[in-house]
């Protein structure tokens, strides 16, 4: 991946347009899944997304065995997709963009008040 590249996120649309490409070959049954697996992991990314694609390329890579197989993605995911997401992204308690961007704003304003306050 070039600087170029790096910078503008172009390598990142095709990552995601070949997501897609490989996700609309899928069973309706597991392009449902995916999209709740997509749904559920996006939060757990960084600002850009890069540190997702591997996460997001395993489980579209399961899903797209488990078609080829022959099995539904309910034998392969089970009942509780968010919690198959969770066990994905860390587990229980992994912070989200949002947590990190809701900490950095507190200390910013904490930061600000103690300089007005002192």
């Amino acid at each position: 991946m070039s600087f170029w590249e790096k910078v503008t996120g172009s390598d990142l649309t095709r990552e995601w347009q070949a997501f897609e490409a490989r996700a609309a070959a899928l069973p309706a049954d597991h392009r449902a899944a995916w999209e709740q697996i997509r749904g559920q992991l996006l939060p757990h990314g960084d600002f850009s997304g890069r540190s997702l694609l591997p996460i997001l390329d395993a489980a579209l890579g399961l899903l797209e065995e488990a078609a080829a197989d022959g099995q539904s993605s309910h034998e392969v995911l089970g009942d509780d997709i968010a919690g198959f997401c969770t066990a994905l992204a860390g587990g229980e308690g992994t912070r989200t963009y949002r947590d990190r961007w809701r900490e950095q704003l507190n200390r910013n304003v904490a930061r600000k008040l103690g300089r007005l306050g002192g």
